[in-house]
């Protein structure tokens, strides 16, 4: 559903959201689309696991584990931190994958890095059996056919497609459904431009670029300001953004649009990722730190 955003903007410059967070209640905005084939391909191996990685407030393993369980499948979450052990009934996310059935394994951050090597992922068969592997952010080929398809026919008359940027797959998928006189502008949740190389080898088309000046410091890292940024779009829209990904996209766009960035009459199509569910789990972060939360029930 593209929603139209109803706020005061300068040089005639008309703003959309896509609200893929509204896709499925719990496998939300692009996660469900990345899923959507490798869900089909692990059923057609006959497989009955599903293995996959990420952090303690990690969107991903939410919503495997809840495809998982939608779908009859076993679930499990490789985690990275062993400290998290013994703290999953503190922790919204992993308490809500717990609940869809997911098993956990904990590992070190060293440990976690080799998460790609062969090694380290046969000693995961050996102690598991057999699984169908989804990477960490469930980008692969799969995950990008399936984020070809967020783009319809309807965005046709838009002339710049935003996105945030994690791992890179729900951009590429986005690159390669544009039409030629569009272009994708990407905001990554973290910190450089090295994101760039693993996009081209997904990609033809070379109407994209990062803009790299709104991670707020990093994944997972906030501030007043986009605290603040959050709860008054949500007031003047009534629009939940998540601050990990979309809140940091819709922030720089708007920037940008106060800076001249984009040309008289542009058509803007924000993409709207999902990962509401990531707001609880960050509020507590803030509560123990006594800062402002975000204002927005989840």
């Amino acid at each position: 559903m593209n929603q139209e955003i109803k706020i005061a903007l300068p040089n005639s410059i008309t703003l959309v959201i896509k609200r893929e967070d509204l896709i499925h209640p719990f496998v939300s905005g692009n996660k469900f689309r990345k899923l959507k084939y490798n869900l089909l391909q692990a059923k057609a191996e006959n497989q009955e696991t599903l293995l996959t990685f990420g952090g303690a407030f990690s969107n991903h393993i939410a919503a495997v584990a809840f495809a998982g369980f939608e779908n009859g499948l076993k679930t499990i979450g490789i985690i990275r931190g062993d400290e998290l052990r013994g703290k999953i009934d503190d922790n919204p996310t992993l308490k809500f994958a717990e609940n869809c059935g997911m098993q956990f394994e904990f590992v070190s951050r060293e440990d976690y890095r080799q998460k790609n090597e062969i090694l380290f992922l046969e000693e995961l068969k050996n102690k598991f059996g057999s699984f169908y592997l989804i990477p960490e952010g469930g980008t692969n080929e799969l995950a990008i056919k399936g984020c070809e398809e967020i783009l319809t026919d309807k965005d046709a008359d838009f002339n710049y497609i935003c996105a945030a940027v994690g791992t890179g797959g729900t951009i590429s998928g986005i690159i390669n459904s544009i039409l030629p006189d569009q272009k994708v502008l990407g905001f990554p949740a973290l910190k450089g431009d090295f994101l760039k190389e693993e996009i081209r080898s997904f990609v033809k088309s070379q109407n994209w670029d990062l803009i790299t000046d709104y991670h707020f410091g990093g994944y997972g890292k906030i501030n007043n300001e986009l605290v603040q940024f959050i709860n008054d779009f949500y007031l003047q829209t009534q629009i939940p953004l998540d601050p990990i990904y979309t809140g940091k996209m819709v922030f720089g766009v708007i920037d940008l649009i106060k800076k001249n960035y984009f040309p008289n009459n542009s058509k803007i199509l924000l993409i709207h990722t999902g990962g509401i569910q990531g707001i609880k789990g960050m509020n507590n972060k803030l509560i123990k730190k006594q800062l402002p939360i975000i204002t927005i029930n989840v």
